[in-house]
């Protein structure tokens, strides 16, 4: 422990995770929102992955953790450094030797305590990790973001197609019929009826008026024609409305009026659709944007001046009490021995 364990040299930093929630003002006034507050599940999932080969070895590409602790050399230091020849497993079990994390799940803090042969490459190897799990902790944040949003999303896409093929399907109705809007056409001819059955009334009391002073009054003739044409351009006007018989070769305005009817009622659900799927993307959007996660150090790493490490003493202690306990248990079962035989 005095002769062959070179000194090794602490950095140390401590960080937790936090969510960040910036309220309305209603909330802000009625004080039912807590602005900030530690996300114990992510702080699990970080302590987790503090632990885990893939920090291990993001940490390694980039300041080459192998030649930082071999440093000293398996010879002159057989017991701390570490064998460069070894896999990416002997280095996890490596990395467990010279990072300390203690982590509270009370507080959500953890505590990170590195261990190397030179005080900057501790500072150094804590800068990574810090830098690397705050990294995680960004792509974990976007990722719930992207959940979060994807749903209403899609939703959204899907009422922005069904709008489209509403009012494609409208218009193409009116280049067909080459009518903007046939409920105004048919308010139109049922005005055109009622004048003409107005006329016809007219024409009919003019008519028995005649009969009624002269029955051989030539102009009877000429009043029974007006009657015939008016009754006949009613009869027109309500085949065009489709109300009169079904010989008619156009198309009435009846099952017009019925198809465009049936489409403005689908343009009008896509519209209402679109207009709750647009509602609750926008809401998603500002509830994504006011909830923030992100990596707090609330101690920074830091630069060792002194060795203070391998805890010599403390180690040498243990040692001794080990041994004290093993001898006192070998004489007392030398002692039992002795006294059955």
């Amino acid at each position: 422990m005095y002769f062959r364990a070179v000194d090794q040299y602490a950095s140390d930093v401590g960080f937790s995770v936090r969510t960040e929630e910036q309220s309305s003002a209603i909330e802000l006034l009625g004080g039912i929102t807590e602005l900030a507050g530690s996300s114990t599940s992510d702080t699990d999932i970080l302590f987790a992955y503090l632990t885990s080969q893939e920090l291990v070895t993001r940490v390694d590409n980039r300041v080459d953790l192998r030649a930082i602790w071999s440093k000293p050399g398996m010879d002159v230091d057989p017991f701390f450094a570490y064998d460069p020849e070894g896999t990416i497993e002997d280095l996890v079990n490596h990395w467990e030797r010279k990072v300390t994390i203690i982590y509270d799940s009370g507080t959500g803090l953890i505590d990170l305590k590195v261990l190397a042969f030179d005080p900057k490459d501790a500072f150094a190897i804590t800068e990574v990790i810090l830098d690397e799990c705050t990294q995680m902790i960004n792509d974990l944040s976007n990722v719930a973001q992207e959940d979060s949003i994807r749903f209403t999303r899609d939703e959204l896409a899907n009422a922005v197609e069904r709008l489209k093929s509403a009012r494609q399907e409208l218009t193409r109705f009116r280049n067909r019929t080459q009518i903007v809007d046939p409920t105004i056409d048919t308010q139109n001819q049922m005005g055109v009826l009622v004048s003409l059955q107005s006329r016809l009334a007219d024409a009919l009391v003019d008519l028995d008026f005649t009969r009624e002073g002269n029955p051989n009054d030539p102009r009877i003739l000429e009043k029974e024609q007006i009657v015939e044409v008016i009754n006949n351009r009613i009869a027109a006007e309500r085949r065009k409305l489709g109300l009169g018989a079904e010989d008619n070769t156009g198309e009435a305005f009846a099952n017009l009026v019925g198809e465009y009817e049936g489409l403005v009622v689908d343009r009008e659900f896509a519209e209402t659709a679109y207009v709750a799927s647009l509602a609750a993307h926008d809401a998603a959007l500002a509830e994504v944007r006011k909830q923030s996660r992100y990596l707090a150090a609330h101690v920074k790493p830091t630069m060792a001046q002194k060795a203070e490490f391998p805890e010599r003493i403390k180690i040498l202690s243990l040692l001794l009490m080990f041994a004290f306990f093993v001898w006192a248990i070998l004489c007392l079962v030398y002692y039992s021995v002795r006294d059955r035989s």
